[in-house]
């Protein structure tokens, strides 16, 4: 049985019973609050491994939740996806601004829910923060060594490509805004141009194939498994 705590936040009853009894029976152990305020406290208290959160709420809504959700220092390792119906461009743009791991528009059948979830929980727990060697697919990524393969073919990327690419795959749930890039990747010592790392996504890309890294536009970088 999958012990891992799921917190449901949305004031749709409906919606609470329905996931609330298709993750039941993945063996997940959840939790449910009808409102932002609720479901923060709730989260505090429980720690939970993810958070299924709707945009639209009332007292207080599902970006300013998450917002807060992300200040809290016990919930730095959280997953929180926004399951809602708004399916707009900058609605989705909000969410991941506020510091969601992914969204998710409520038409989705449940069944492509369930295994969506499964897939997010499952990944995360292959990969630690602090992991010298980072399995994903058929990428290999060797931190002592400062060695990468895919598919069996071994890359020599020079350091800052390598910092990049272990930053991006440390966390593959995440988009990492550009500033944090800068910062994590360059430091705050180093003045480098904007531009500097479109560069290096650019040659990561072309190395280990175009399709390795997504851009979200006006937000950041996301490694894609």
């Amino acid at each position: 049985m999958n012990q891992k705590k799921i917190l449901l936040i949305d004031d749709e009853l409906d919606i609470l019973e329905i996931l609330s009894y298709n993750l039941e029976k993945e063996g997940y152990e959840i939790y449910t609050a009808t409102n932002g305020n609720e479901g923060i406290d709730k989260a505090k208290e429980i720690v939970p491994d993810l958070i299924l959160l709707d945009v639209m709420m009332p007292e207080k809504d599902g970006i300013e939740t998450c917002q807060e959700l992300r200040k809290i220092k016990e919930l730095q390792k959280t997953l929180i996806v926004f399951l809602s119906a708004r399916s707009e461009e900058f609605s989705q743009l909000a969410g991941f601004q506020a510091g969601a791991n992914d969204y998710i528009v409520k038409l989705i059948k449940p069944k492509i829910l369930i295994s969506k979830v499964n897939a997010l929980l499952q990944l995360t727990s292959q990969v630690s923060d602090n992991a010298k060697l980072i399995e994903i697919g058929d990428l290999v990524i060797d931190k002592d060594n400062f060695r990468v393969s895919k598919a069996g073919q071994q890359f020599l990327l020079p350091k800052k490509e390598f910092d990049l690419l272990y930053l991006l795959a440390s966390n593959t749930e995440k988009v990492f805004k550009r500033e944090e890039i800068l910062e994590k990747v360059w430091g705050n010592d180093v003045i480098v141009g904007e531009r500097t790392i479109d560069v290096h996504i650019r040659r990561l890309r072309e190395k280990l194939g175009i399709n390795t890294i997504q851009t979200l536009k006006g937000i950041g970088y996301k490694l894609i498994v």
